[in-house]
């Protein structure tokens, strides 16, 4: 008897689920596995939906009329709480040298000890080539990698070391120009352009950067060199002496939770992939799928004044007031007092990350210290063309262009310049293949759906 109503009950089981799968015809939808996609990402903050005035709307003292001010809408993202540190881009910097260093030796150099066996899972990068990645967590802080004792592999890596005349006797010092990022994405504005071109393929939409570029190709690039340029802060003041700037600020530990700068717009878009598909390979370890989280890229021109306003209407500065000091007469950026006042403010060039008070949002530094790279390409004349929500136009310059295709807006102001590009409203230009001992950035990452808060 006991069998039978085992019987009855796994029968009954069966119908049920089969209900609830469609069984009986109707529209059920297919669903992905739950996770939860809207944590705030580690270091970030949350930047809730809403809308600002972008543009000039205090003061225009120069009467650039650059920017005028109108009413503007934006989805909610995620924003690093500071600049991107030294620290954090050393991190990329070191996994593109482990990545090199790895591929370096070889299968005879390092017999599949460091390279993880293809899951065959779909989604997973290199399942349908039988592709090995590289295993992470076997190269670890690179100890083994690097270490001749305990049967390391350094004594195999000599072609990544300066070599011959270039080497300083009694220095084992890495080539930093082998260190170079090469990688693929899908140009949507490409795919944009020719959605309805039957002749277009999916190819003619993949940007790659390379070592080995196509010259027929006008989407493949050079890869991008990684290592910050430290020489920007010789060459941005030729009459100042800087040389400890140069040997100290991107490697010694005093400078970890400093600013990284000496980097172009290119390193910083190269930083903002990187950091995706490193999360991505943690994702598809945990069986997610590879969009698991919104991708990692600069904020946009619009983005970063709305964020910087920190949720006020019609502020002259991050941390809402009108004047540089607060009530106590203490600065609330770093940046040049006066005529040329370095130190008032607490630092001679670049401050820790965290320094002086967040907005209320609580983001760091949205004014002063360095200025930040941003996604927006700078154009004055295209401001009437934008749409008044999640404005922003891009356009990513090819080698060959002209340099007034390679501009990118900065935004925040620096430790070199005075008060006026503080202001949450004025925002300049660098070129994208200049590195700058005062220009950084920081990473945004859009939001999964619609946060929305319902009110009685």
């Amino acid at each position: 008897m006991r069998n039978i109503y085992l019987f009855g009950f796994f029968i009954v089981t069966i119908l049920i689920s089969s209900c609830g799968k469609g069984g009986q015809g109707e529209l059920v939808g297919v669903y992905n596995r739950k996770f939860r996609n809207n944590r705030i990402p580690l270091g970030m903050v949350y930047i809730p939906p809403g809308r600002t005035l972008i543009g000039i709307a205090d003061e225009d003292i120069n009467n650039s009329q650059s920017s005028p001010s109108r009413m503007t809408s934006f989805s909610a993202f995620f924003m690093d709480q500071t600049e991107i540190s030294n620290a954090e881009y050393r991190q990329f910097v070191n996994w593109v040298r482990d990545s090199i260093a790895v591929t370096t030796l070889g299968p005879a150099g390092a017999p599949a000890f460091f390279k993880a066996q293809p899951q065959g899972a779909a989604g997973v990068p290199g399942a349908a080539t039988g592709q090995r990645n590289i295993d992470w967590r076997k190269v670890g802080n690179g100890s083994l990698l690097w270490s001749n004792k305990n049967n390391g592999f350094g004594n195999k890596l000599n072609d990544m070391y300066y070599s011959g005349a270039d080497a300083i006797p009694g220095r084992n010092e890495i080539d930093i120009r082998k260190l170079r990022y090469a990688y693929s994405y899908v140009s949507y504005d490409l795919a944009a352009e020719g959605r309805k071109d039957p002749n277009k393929k999916r190819q003619d939409f993949i940007v790659t950067y390379t070592d080995l570029p196509d010259p027929n190709n006008p989407n493949h690039h050079p890869s991008i060199p990684v290592y910050p340029d430290t020489l920007v802060w010789k060459v941005d003041y030729s009459y100042s002496q800087n040389d400890p700037m140069v040997k100290t600020y991107f490697n010694h530990p005093s400078y970890d939770d400093y600013p990284v700068v000496g980097v172009t717009w290119e390193q910083a878009s190269a930083f903002c992939v990187w950091r995706t598909r490193f999360y991505e390979s943690v994702a598809v370890a945990r069986k997610q799928p590879l969009n698991a989280r919104p991708e990692y890229q600069l904020p946009s021109d619009g983005q970063f004044e709305y964020a910087a306003r920190g949720g006020n209407v019609k502020t002259k500065y991050p941390w809402g007031g009108p004047y540089v000091r607060n009530t106590k007469g203490c600065m609330q950026a770093n940046f040049k007092v006066g005529r040329g006042n370095y130190s008032d403010d607490g630092g001679m060039y670049t401050v820790n990350v965290k320094s002086y008070f967040p907005n209320d949002y609580g983001l760091y530094n949205m004014a002063g210290n360095v200025s930040e790279w941003t996604l927006t390409a700078y154009n004055q004349s295209a401001a009437p063309m934008l749409l008044d929500f999640n404005p922003t136009f891009t356009y990513v310059a090819k080698t060959n262009d002209s340099k007034y295709l390679k501009r990118k807006v900065v935004r925040g102001g620096s430790w070199k310049d005075i008060g006026f590009f503080l202001q949450n409203s004025v925002g300049t230009y660098e070129y994208q293949d200049q590195a700058r001992s005062y220009i950084g950035f920081r990473c945004v990452s859009a939001y999964p759906g619609t946060d929305i808060t319902y009110k009685n």
